[in-house]
């Protein structure tokens, strides 16, 4: 690390409280951003809806609006005394929106000790249900899983480039209170797709908060990290599972051309591969909540959700 990437992380040290931006206060973002608002921290952040600031902003989250397609600036002292950043918003046809909008502003911020950016395991593409890591080519599949290769080339670069400590975060599919199988099984639109060797990596989002935290507290810029669960698994296994869960019969199975998935669903179909996570186990020391898609699920029916 150079001697401009250490005095950055140097002077955000000495800069008293702790305070967390998040660009984009979604799934993801919340269940951090509510945990460190626990803790005692600062929290803001973005959203496109007013209806949603006004529910955070009763939680203790100060909002502001962020659209690329209806721009309004963020004021200069939405980010001052942040120390801590993170991005889940996803990058457009047009490139990353937040380091095109405000990535001059987090180069010379003197604050941030740590940037976090949220993309997703959809850079590797597929691998016939091979394993990959976090130094594994990448082969994106989908036009959006190429924007985010070129997203992630930008937050590197403005790492190695302006010494803003950024951190990668390759998330597999994301589950949790009121966004898992079991919510699509009671919905009636849980479907069973027959393709015998087809696995998936999935995540609690409660897991997903635990490896950022994790990161904070051990930051490396520059530094990847694959966040998924240990056990990659068949779609239709983890369907009849939540039935089992919840006492209904699983629903048929039915071939890939014959389920009705929309050009967006079937695009997830295209990458069949696992997803080793041993990085954030050796280096971030983490241990997960939901190793597995049955602990998780298991947890969430427990919780009532």
């Amino acid at each position: 690390m150079s001697e401009e990437h250490g005095a950055r992380v140097g002077a955000g040290t000495s800069a008293g409280g702790r305070r967390l931006f998040c660009f984009g206060l979604g799934f993801s973002a919340l269940a951090l951003a509510r945990r460190l608002l626990e803790e005692g921290w600062a929290v803001a952040g973005t959203t496109r809806s007013e209806d949603k600031a006004a529910a955070l902003a009763a939680e203790g989250i100060e909002v502001f609006p962020f659209d690329r397609e209806r721009p309004r600036e963020i004021p200069a002292s939405a980010l001052a005394g942040t120390t801590h950043l993170l991005s889940s918003i996803a990058p457009d046809e047009a490139g990353d929106p937040v380091i095109d909008s405000y990535g001059a502003a987090l180069a010379a911020a003197e604050t941030l000790q740590w940037v976090g950016y949220l993309s997703t395991t959809g850079v590797y593409g597929t691998r016939d249900g091979g394993w990959v890591d976090e130094d594994s080519d990448l082969r994106p599949s989908a036009a959006r899983s190429r924007r985010r290769v070129a997203a992630e080339e930008a937050w590197l670069a403005a790492w190695r480039q302006d010494g803003l400590p950024v951190h990668i975060f390759r998330l597999a599919g994301i589950y949790g209170p009121g966004r898992s199988m079991l919510d699509t099984v009671r919905a009636g639109r849980a479907k069973r797709i027959d393709r015998p060797g087809q696995v998936f990596s999935r995540i609690h989002v409660d897991d997903i908060a635990a490896v950022l935290q994790a990161s904070i507290a051990r930051p490396n810029p520059g530094r990847v990290y694959n966040v998924c669960d240990d056990d990659p698994a068949p779609p239709a296994e983890v369907t009849a599972y939540a039935c089992g869960l919840l006492g209904v019969e699983p629903p048929p199975l039915v071939a890939l051309e014959e389920a009705g998935l929309s050009p967006m669903g079937l695009t997830f179909w295209s990458d069949n591969k696992r997803v080793s996570n041993r990085r954030l186990h050796e280096e971030l020391g983490v241990d997960l909540r939901y190793p597995t898609y049955k602990a998780g699920l298991d947890a969430l029916l427990a919780e009532g959700h």
